[in-house]
């Protein structure tokens, strides 16, 4: 008897563990997923990408327990310069055509200061899979009065990967284009019901 309210409880506990968890979707319109790069060392490039879908789900309120998922378009890549844009989704760079979309999905998450946690994750970009880490920073949550006050909160990732991980660019020694990228992205994220 024993033995089965033990088993009843725990069924219990794992099922509220489960409901519990929220999933939080960025908003487009207040959201921006963006990289810069040094051209010949003197200059940063910036560019983003304007197709992105991020799901962050959480039980906790200050994100602690986050997973976070992202796919991005990599034909939706723009740079201000159409012709760079171009050149960028060609087979020199990221080669859209055949490896159309860019996807994180972390792995671990881990406190490392105030609201800010050390995220880790598989990147796949340009048919390579890495391990990396960036900085999630919390910004906090508040009611958004353009959706009935419905809780949005703030996350912002930054970070740096390294193009020749994933084969990006092979062609363009690092004085002409940084092998180092650094990632910026932030974003507004809806409670979803």
């Amino acid at each position: 008897m024993k033995k089965k309210i033990t088993l009843f409880l725990s069924f219990i506990l794992v099922s509220v563990s489960v409901m519990a968890q929220t999933a939080w979707k960025a908003d487009p319109y207040h959201s921006k997923l963006g990289f810069t790069v040094t051209h010949l060392g003197i200059a940063d490039v910036p560019g983003h990408f304007n197709t992105f879908d991020v799901t962050i789900t959480s039980s906790k309120p200050d994100f602690s327990d986050a997973v976070v998922e992202m796919t991005a378009d990599i034909a939706s890549i723009d740079t201000r310069v159409e012709p760079r844009n171009k050149h960028l989704k060609s087979a020199d760079f990221f080669d859209a055509e055949k490896y159309p979309t860019m996807s994180f999905k972390s792995t671990s998450i881990k406190k490392s200061g105030k609201n800010k946690y050390a995220l880790s994750g598989n990147l796949t970009l340009h048919g390579v899979t890495k391990p990396v880490t960036v900085t999630m920073l919390y910004r906090g949550t508040t009611a958004n009065p353009n959706a009935k006050g419905a809780p949005v909160a703030g996350i912002q990732i930054t970070g740096t990967i390294k193009r020749s991980d994933f084969n990006i660019g092979s062609t363009f020694p690092a004085p002409m284009i940084s092998d180092e990228v650094q990632i910026k992205a932030d974003g507004e994220f809806g409670q979803q019901k």
